[in-house]
C-alpha cells in the first residue's frame, strides 16, 4: 500500500517563489534615490536591489496592513514629490548651461565641422521633463485648466432674461392693438 502525497489538513500552505528581501536599509536607499529624481526602474537595476515589481508588492502589502504598516508607501510618495521638484530644478539648470557639440555637414567633397550649442537637444530634455512632470503631478506642474463644475471652480449659471421681458411687453402691446 502506497502512501498518498496529500498534505495534512493542519499543515500551513507553502509559499511559492523566492522570499522577499525587504529590509529597512533597502527601503531607505530606494527612498533616498527616488528623492534625488532617479526613476524606480533605474534604481532596481542596481546591484543588490529588488525588481521593481517586488517594490510595488511591498507597497501593496504596506497599504493593506493598515496600522501595522511600516509607512513604505507614504515614504515613497513623499520621495517622489521631492524627486519631481529636483527634475523641475534640472530644467532650469539645463536651460542655463550651454551644451556644445559638433555639427558635421558635407559640402561637395568637403566635410565641414562646426562647434555650436546643441540647443535642440537641450530643448528636448527640458520639454520631456516638463511633460512628465505635468503627467505625474498635473495640479503642481500642469497647465492651469479650469473646468466648469470642479470643486474649486463651481459651475455658475447666469441668464439675462431682460430680452424676454421686452418680448413679452411687445407681444402684449400687439395683442392690445389687435383687440381694438
Amino acid at each position: 500500500m502506497a502512501k498518498s502525497a496529500k498534505p495534512k489538513d493542519d499543515a500551513a500552505p507553502r509559499k511559492t517563489g523566492r522570499p522577499s528581501k525587504y529590509t529597512p536599509e533597502i527601503a531607505t536607499k530606494i527612498v533616498e534615490q527616488l528623492s534625488e529624481g532617479i526613476p524606480l526602474r533605474e534604481i532596481c537595476r542596481q546591484e543588490g536591489m529588488p525588481a521593481w515589481r517586488t517594490i510595488y508588492d511591498w507597497m501593496y502589502q504596506d497599504d493593506v496592513s493598515g496600522s501595522a504598516s511600516v509607512g513604505l508607501s507614504a515614504a515613497i510618495a513623499r520621495a517622489r514629490e521631492i524627486g519631481y521638484d529636483k527634475m523641475a530644478e534640472e530644467c532650469i539648470e539645463i536651460a542655463n548651461t550651454p551644451m556644445f557639440g559638433e555639427v558635421k555637414t558635407i559640402d561637395g567633397d568637403k566635410l565641414i565641422v562646426r562647434r555650436e550649442d546643441m540647443l535642440g537637444h537641450r530643448k528636448l530634455q527640458i520639454e520631456t521633463r516638463l511633460k512628465l512632470l505635468a503627467k505625474w503631478n498635473p495640479k503642481k506642474y500642469g497647465d492651469r485648466l479650469t473646468h466648469a463644475g470642479d470643486a474649486e471652480n463651481p459651475l455658475e449659471v447666469k441668464a439675462d432674461v431682460s430680452i424676454f421681458d421686452a418680448m413679452l411687453k411687445n407681444l402684449e402691446a400687439k395683442r392690445q392693438l389687435g383687440d381694438k
